[in-house]
C-alpha cells in the first residue's frame, strides 16, 4: 500500500498523508520565540519520524512525498519571504536527514494540474480539496485551513504523477 504525502511548508502550512483508507492532517507546529512564531523543528521531526507511520500504519518504503518548492514573490515582504523559505528549509532538511525520498513541485505546476479554471484566491484550494475529497470537509471547514488544503492537493498531485 502507498501513502501519498504533501507538504505546504509555510508557517500556516501543513503535512497531509493520504491512502486509500483515510487522510491524516498535521498543521505545521510552531513555537512563540519572543513575539514571533517559528517552526517547531522537534515537533516537525516527530511527525515525520513517528506520527505519520503510527497514524497510517504504512512504513516509509510505501511513502511518496512531495513538498511545495517555494520562492519569493513580487510584493511579498522580506520577512514573510524569509519565514516561508525557512519553513521549506526545515522540512527539506528533516526529510533528507531521515532518509525520506521526496520530490519538489512548484505551486504553478500542482495548481495547473488540480485547479485549472478556478479563481486565484487563497480559499480556492480549500474549496477544490473539499470537492475532490468530501470526507475531509470537517478537517478543512475553516478558512485558516488553506494550508491543509494545499498540502492535500500536493499529495494528490504526487499520487497522480506516480
Amino acid at each position: 500500500m502507498k501513502l501519498y504525502i504533501g507538504i505546504d511548508p509555510g508557517l500556516d502550512g501543513a503535512l497531509v498523508a493520504t491512502s486509500d483508507k483515510a487522510a491524516y492532517f498535521w498543521d505545521t507546529p510552531s513555537l512563540l520565540v519572543g513575539t514571533k512564531r517559528q517552526p517547531d523543528v522537534a515537533a516537525m521531526s516527530r511527525i515525520l519520524d513517528q506520527e505519520v507511520e503510527g497514524a497510517s500504519g504504512i512504513g516509509r518504503p510505501g511513502w511518496r512525498v512531495a513538498i511545495e518548492a517555494v520562492h519569493s514573490m513580487p510584493k511579498q515582504g522580506v520577512a514573510s519571504s524569509f519565514a516561508f523559505g525557512f519553513g521549506y528549509g526545515v522540512w527539506f532538511g528533516l526529510l533528507t536527514a531521515l532518509g525520506i525520498s521526496f520530490e519538489t513541485v512548484s505551486p504553478q505546476r500542482w495548481k495547473k494540474s488540480l485547479m485549472d479554471g478556478m479563481p486565484r484566491e487563497k480559499d480556492s484550494s480549500r474549496q477544490r480539496a473539499m470537492q475532490l475529497f468530501p470526507k475531509t470537509a470537517e478537517d478543512l471547514k475553516l478558512k485558516k485551513h488553506h494550508g491543509r488544503a494545499d498540502a492535500l492537493l500536493i499529495a494528490e498531485w504526487r499520487r497522480r504523477t506516480g
